[in-house]
């Protein structure tokens, strides 16, 4: 008996996928645990396996198509099978994509769609015409993306498979593919400006057999088509402005772009290297972070030294200097969800000094034995979870109509990365021993700084940390990390002089602040958390039992 294979929800956040690949076409015989096609989420792309045996015998939407979480993905039974009452009971997600492949077979119907904004006006549905592209979502927070680039221009040709665009989201500079053959007669924006998702980001298809000029009136609310030739003009000229210069400074591909991953690229643009002249180690001559890194500028350096000495001279004298750079997506996202935590949930902070010259001494000797080194944030990491199970209160988190109290313990350990912070998670972190904790923490920390972080390295904290003390700070306060109630910042250690048997002797310590959320945690509930925490650092063998 057919199945039907639902969009699933592949992270906690995630409210639909985009098809990135299909392993199995439609008559392909697949067996349980075969791949079945890369669904490219807010986070990642994650490959998404078969659960049963059988035949392909629908898919619920091309390469390059977008489905909302439990739309229809696939069906998957016996080979002629009728599948009729299943695909009609898929929702519109699942008949969409059909009407969107029909056209492919035949090249002639494009063209009738294209006649009805002549006597219809705004009739015209772009959603279901195979020549619109519109910016997709590429992450659960994404609500427009920035064109980084244009990797083609109007009048190009392009092939299913080619790069057309790279797109700036929240996340990261992803690479956008077209998912058709055809010539790229329209974009819906230049360079460094921004898309709203769902708008029309480009139109693909035959010169000729396309009415570009209604598919945008339509767009934009079906104004007159002569403004949207204009902007198609101006669109068009800058492109190919890119494109002499591209294809001035580089011959690493056949279509004369630059071949690079988005990072790379990324990189070179802040270290103000020139692309064109970095020799690519990947495949196909690919150009990857490593590449950049060990660029060395040879003849040009000159040139370049010559031209950085000319701006120093441009200040001189006191004028007025400044940069200004647009924000990036990940930086808006952080801006959003920090600024609704501060605004929205009552703060309050609880500040405690800790004694660790025991925890000095017992991590220097943890270190002659383990295997890998463990370092004092994995010790208070360690300290905060054993002292979360026993003050649940501050490991729960507010839900609006009901407080959850988590009776597991994931901890949040906040890393700086170029473009902002990344939180990946430590899950169960009560039940790990020292040497596992340190190395998760150092593998997540190289997989944040490498963008290599998969959804289920950063979703489902209960708690969060926040560590500054290896720069020099003795204390901070934190804002809390939705949907945690608290987030405790950590100080560096500092030697003081403090009194010990009523002798004054140089100690080490260190001071942290407890941030709550006090919808959720009282004053008293903090305190006795931090109390447990200070006990357990000072006297670190209590964490072995």
């Amino acid at each position: 008996m057919a199945e039907e294979i639902l969009m699933p929800r592949l992270s906690d956040t995630m409210t639909e996928g985009v098809i990135a690949a299909w392993h199995k076409k439609v008559g392909d015989t697949v067996k349980k645990g075969d791949l079945l096609a890369e669904v490219e989420t807010d986070k990642a792309t994650m490959e998404l396996e078969s659960y049963k045996d059988g035949t392909l015998l629908h898919i619920g939407t091309e390469k390059g198509g977008k489905l909302q979480v439990n739309d229809l993905l696939a069906i998957i039974g016996n080979a002629g099978e009728d599948i009729s009452a299943l695909v009609k009971g898929g929702g519109s997600a699942a008949s969409a994509p059909k009407q969107e492949t029909s056209p492919s077979k035949e090249e002639s119907k494009p063209a009738p769609a294209e006649n009805k904004p002549a006597s219809g006006g705004n009739s015209l549905d772009v959603s279901k015409m195979e020549e619109v592209v519109l910016m997709p979502r590429l992450s659960d927070t994404m609500t427009e993306g920035v064109i980084a680039g244009w990797n083609k221009n109007v009048g190009d040709t392009v092939k299913k498979g080619d790069v057309l665009a790279e797109i700036e989201t929240d996340k990261a500079t992803m690479e956008l593919e077209s998912y058709k053959n055809g010539k790229l007669l329209y974009q819906g924006a230049k360079k460094g400006e921004k898309i709203a998702v769902n708008e029309l980001l480009c139109i693909i298809g035959e010169e000729g057999k396309v009415d570009v000029d209604a598919i945008v009136a339509a767009v934009k609310g079906g104004g007159a088509p002569a403004p949207a030739a204009e902007k198609k003009e101006e669109a068009a000229q800058p492109a190919a402005s890119d494109s002499s210069n591209s294809s001035a400074s580089s011959a690493s591909s056949s279509d004369g772009r630059v071949k690079a991953s988005p990072l790379a690229k990324k990189l070179a643009a802040d270290k103000g290297i020139d692309i064109s002249k970095v020799n690519g180690s990947g495949d196909g001559g690919r150009i990857v972070r490593s590449d950049i890194d060990n660029y060395k500028p040879a003849a040009s350096a000159p040139a370049a030294t010559a031209t950085g000495k000319a701006a120093p001279a441009a200040t001189a004298g006191g004028t007025v200097s400044f940069d200004e750079v647009p924000v990036s997506q990940m930086r808006k996202v952080i801006a959003k969800r920090l600024a609704e935590s501060k605004f929205t949930a009552p703060h309050f902070y609880v500040t405690v000094a800790i004694d660790m010259d025991a925890a000095v001494a017992s991590r220097a000797k943890l270190n002659e034995v383990s295997k890998v080194k463990i370092s004092f944030n994995d010790l208070v990491l360690k300290a905060c979870a054993i002292a979360l199970k026993q003050h649940p209160a501050v490991n729960s988190s507010w839900l609006g109509d009901k407080i959850r109290i988590n009776h597991h313990v994931n901890i949040g350990v906040a890393v700086a990365v170029e473009d902002g912070l990344l939180v990946p998670v430590v899950r169960f972190a009560d039940t790990k021993s020292l040497s596992q904790i340190s190395g998760e923490v150092r593998e997540f920390a190289q997989k944040a700084k490498d963008k290599k972080l998969q959804p289920s390295d950063w979703e489902g904290n209960t708690f969060t940390i926040s560590n500054l003390g290896m720069f020099g700070v003795e204390e901070f306060t934190a804002i809390i990390n939705p949907p945690d109630a608290c987030i405790l910042a950590v100080g560096g250690i500092s030697q003081v002089p403090v009194v010990k048997n009523g002798n004054i002797v140089v100690g080490n310590v260190m001071k942290v602040t407890l941030s709550s959320d006090h919808r959720v945690v009282d004053g008293a509930s903090a305190a006795a958390f931090l109390q447990t925490l200070k006990g357990l650092l000072e006297e670190p063998l209590r964490m072995l039992v």
